[in-house]
């Protein structure tokens, strides 16, 4: 079965994994992180995408963006590819691809910025880096949570909902991030992404499926209709 090709509308919210190959580490310390989160930003700069959250974890990563065009997040994928992988080729004397394939994306109602940035803040913990959200150091959770501020993150629309003042949002992002997401959230956000589905209710992928030719949801399961023979 031909694989569908990999979402990205313009002015939309995204999700998007990419793992490093065969389970390799892509960043090794903390000079490397500090390289990749470089590299992203420049990347979103030259291809006009904003960053609204991130996770970056040994072996792969995870970033909240809305690209400006539907060539945005291709573009800043493959720049990011060829500037941080002749980063780390050379640093460590190393040759080829440092990723794992294609890197897989979902659209988003913007309803699901906060569970979204949710995921990511508790997604190291998941991975047992860290004891809480805090303490680790690579992803957005400590400019959300007011700890300190990155002028390059660019605020999305639906954070503003959170709260009238920074502090009423970020009181209300800290507990969303305390209170965390139950097993049906974790698998809805997880297999979106994983998929590249749309991942929103039936109107919003109802209105978004008319700006994309390929399917955005998967297939109801059931079984196959039977062949009539004629």
């Amino acid at each position: 079965m031909a694989r569908l090709p990999r979402l990205s509308i313009a002015g939309h919210l995204h999700h998007v994994l990419q793992r490093g190959a065969h389970g390799q580490a892509v960043c090794r310390d903390t000079e490397d992180f500090e390289a990749f989160l470089t590299a992203i930003y420049t990347a979103a700069e030259a291809y006009n995408v904003a960053v609204h959250g991130y996770v970056v974890l040994a072996d792969h990563f995870h970033l909240l963006v809305t690209p400006a065009s539907a060539e945005g997040l291709p573009g800043l994928m493959q720049a990011l590819g060829r500037s941080y992988v002749r980063y780390f080729n050379s640093k460590y004397d190393r040759r080829g691809t440092l990723w794992e394939g294609r890197f897989k994306s979902a659209v988003l109602e913007p309803r699901y910025l906060l569970p979204v940035l949710t995921y990511f803040d508790t997604h190291a913990m998941r991975h047992g880096e860290g004891a809480t959200s805090a303490d680790y150091a690579w992803s957005t959770h400590a400019h959300y949570s007011g700890a300190r501020v990155d002028k390059r993150i660019a605020t999305h629309p639906a954070y503003w909902g959170l709260g009238n003042t920074p502090f009423a949002r970020e009181a209300q992002y800290q507990a969303a991030v305390q209170e965390g997401l139950n097993s049906v959230q974790l698998g809805e956000i997880t297999d979106a992404v994983i998929g590249g589905w749309a991942l929103g209710d039936a109107a919003f992928v109802a209105d978004l499926q008319k700006s994309s030719a390929r399917r955005l949801t998967k297939k109801a399961p059931g079984r196959p209709a039977l062949r009539v023979n004629s």
